[in-house]
This record gives structure tokens, C-alpha cells and sequence, in this order.
């Protein structure tokens, strides 16, 4: 059977819309019911605790969905219908996944603070490549269908593309870098304008450049006077707004004290020089 929209989008397309829905819908009931549990209503679930008292993140049905799903298309190769439900299942499984993938960075739970926005950009950032894919935005696109000459020039105009966006990513502009591989020219406009101060670009090629710095300073204050506060309010509507304390700095690990020599080491060490005592004076 034929999948869900095969016959406008094609296969791999459809395929890949079913992921992007199950990745959207399993998104949001997460975030629904994660606010939920935190406002402790009575009618609605609760959090998984083992029987020893382990809380089971949600991460967990997320590895399992997507490591089950992953060997059926692997053993089976389904098509059609049954390839778009499978991939449905499996953003369900990346959406579970991703959704923690604050904690799996910090091996911590960073779940409701500043450092869990982490998850939700990552999730974004699935959702618009993903996005891109279904409109037909494919970087590797015709691959398939050309030969020899053809995925040659093909190849040229990839590795083209994919200097400017790599020069994208180490200025820190990770979303221009992003759309640059669907979009052309979009990293291009990325990789010559200014980088990012706190970028590996900048501690590299600004330390002696002080104007060059203070430019891309003061760009970088303009531009977030003006995107963080719709930033925030976008993220808190998404994810819920962070209400625990953001992880502490990391500590400077305490200086290495002197090593105290032991009993042997004071009997073989040989003995201090007499002090010398002065000449008696001549008569």
C-alpha cells in the first residue's frame, strides 16, 4: 500500500513527513504532560519510579522505541504505508529522546532549568531539518539519479556549499550554518560577516584585532536586546518556563598541597651542615 501523500511527495518525502509528525505530536504531549506532573494536578499521571525508588525518564521508552524501530527497517525493509508508519514510531522515539537531551549532556537533571533549554533547541533543529526535507530541500538530492559527470559536478557543488557553512559553525552561527545546507548563498552571507564573540573564530582570529572584537561585541548586544526576550517567551510557551537554579560554575580544584617526606626518607637524607662558628679573633 502506498504511503500517506507517496503519490505528490514521493516515498522517502512521505516517509519523512510521518517522522516529523510523530516527532511534533510526541513533542508536545511530552511538554504537556511534564508541565502537568510539575503542577502536581491530581487527575493526571505521575512520575514512573521503580520499586527501589529510581525515577524512569522518559528517555528511556525513547532509546527502546527507536532501537526497535531501527532493526525493523533494517530486518524487514518495509515500504509504502508500513515504511511511514515506522518512521512515525521512530520521531515518537527521537522526540521522547531529545526531549531529555539536556540531561544526557550534563548527566544530571537540568530538566525545568536554564541549562534544559538544551533539549528544546535540539528538538528545533530536528524539526527544521526535517521540515526542510519534506519541502524538498534535499542538499543530496538527485544523487541517486545522475551518473558518473553528474555526481561529480554534483559533488563540487556540495563541498562548495559545505566550506561556507562550515565557516558558519565555527563563527557560532549554528542556525545560519543549518539552513545554509538546504538554502545556498545563505551561508555564504554567514561566513562573511562578523563571527560570534565567545565563537572559536573569534578567540582565534580577533585576540589581536581589538576593533574587530568590540564590533562583533557590540553587534552581538544589539542583536540580543532584540531576539532574547522573544527567545525566552517562545521557549517558555513551548517547554515551560525553567523554575530551578541553574547549575553552579564548576569549582577550581583546590591546589595540590606538598607531599610530607616519611620516616625513611627523613633517616636517609643526610644530616643539615654544622653552622660555623666564628674564628676567635687574633691577638
Amino acid at each position: 500500500m502506498q504511503a500517506l501523500g507517496g503519490g505528490w511527495l514521493g516515498e522517502t518525502r512521505a516517509a519523512v513527513a510521518g517522522f516529523l509528525l510523530g516527532l511534533l505530536l510526541t513533542f508536545l504531549f511530552v511538554r504537556i504532560n511534564t508541565r502537568l506532573i510539575r503542577a502536581k494536578v491530581s487527575w493526571w499521571f505521575h512520575d514512573i519510579e521503580s520499586d527501589g525508588g529510581t525515577h524512569v525518564h522518559h528517555m528511556v521508552f525513547g532509546v527502546i522505541t527507536m532501537a526497535t524501530v531501527g532493526f525493523v527497517e533494517i530486518a524487514a525493509e518495509p515500504s509504502g504505508v508500513l515504511a511511514q508508519i515506522l518512521a512515525f514510531v521512530f520521531g515518537a522515539g527521537v522526540a521522547l529522546t531529545l526531549d531529555e537531551f539536556a540531561l544526557i549532556l550534563h548527566l544530571q537533571d537540568v530538566y525545568w532549568t536554564n541549562e534544559g533549554r538544551v533539549s528544546v533547541d535540539a528538538v528545533i533543529v530536528v524539526i527544521c531539518v526535517a521540515g526542510l526535507f519534506v519541502m524538498g530541500m534535499n542538499p543530496l538530492g538527485g544523487w541517486e539519479s545522475t551518473d558518473g559527470g553528474g555526481r561529480a559536478t554534483l559533488t563540487a557543488v556540495v563541498v562548495v556549499n559545505l566550506i561556507p557553512v562550515l565557516i558558519c559553525m565555527f563563527k557560532g552561527k549554528w542556525w545560519t550554518g543549518l539552513f545554509g545546507l538546504f538554502i545556498p548563498f545563505v551561508a555564504l552571507v554567514g561566513a562573511i560577516r562578523l563571527a560570534r564573540p565567545s565563537s572559536p573564530w573569534a578567540h582565534r582570529r580577533y585576540g589581536r584585532r581589538p576593533k574587530r572584537l568590540a564590533q562583533a561585541q557590540r553587534r552581538e548586544q544589539r542583536i540580543n536586546a532584540h531576539v532574547d526576550a522573544w527567545r525566552t517567551a517562545f521557549f517558555d510557551l513551548i517547554g515551560g518556563k525553567p523554575h530551578l537554579p541553574s547549575l553552579p560554575p564548576p569549582a577550581a580544584e583546590p591546589a595540590a598541597e606538598p607531599a610530607t617526606p616519611g620516616p625513611a626518607a627523613l633517616e636517609s637524607a643526610d644530616p643539615a651542615p654544622a653552622a660555623l662558628e666564628p674564628a676567635d679573633p687574633p691577638d
